[in-house]
């Protein structure tokens, strides 16, 4: 991922509805959900959210698909994989193997030091 494409996708999620809509829709995982239900469960009126959805489908972070007269959203996890990579791919000096596990790690963890190589 190139740092153009990666500045899109933070700016998408620079705001605070879409964030929470795009965490939601990551909760729910491939079977997503539909427009109301989003509104419903983040307490924001439909047009508000329309808004929303609009921005982050127009990025790319999620996709839609029409089902009837409903909307099914849903995050589009291939491309968070690929942000989070993008992300992490030069931690620890480009050793991320080296790194503590993120998911376990307590807040503002550091790498570990390199190891050092005898001369």
């Amino acid at each position: 991922m190139e740092t153009k494409a990666a500045t899109t996708l933070f700016e998408s999620l620079s705001s605070g509805w879409r964030l929470e809509a795009f965490r939601l829709l990551v909760r729910q995982g491939p079977e997503g959900m539909v427009a109301g239900d989003i509104a419903a469960a983040l307490d924001l009126p439909p047009s508000g959210l329309s808004f929303h959805l609009k921005a982050l489908s127009h990025a790319g972070l999620v996709t839609v698909e029409q089902e009837g007269r409903f909307q099914r959203y849903r995050a589009n996890l291939s491309l968070m994989r690929d942000l989070i990579a993008y992300l992490t791919e030069e931690c620890c000096a480009g050793h991320p193997e080296r790194c503590l596990d993120l998911a376990t790690a307590p807040p503002l963890a550091v790498c570990p030091p390199p190891e050092k190589t005898r001369a």
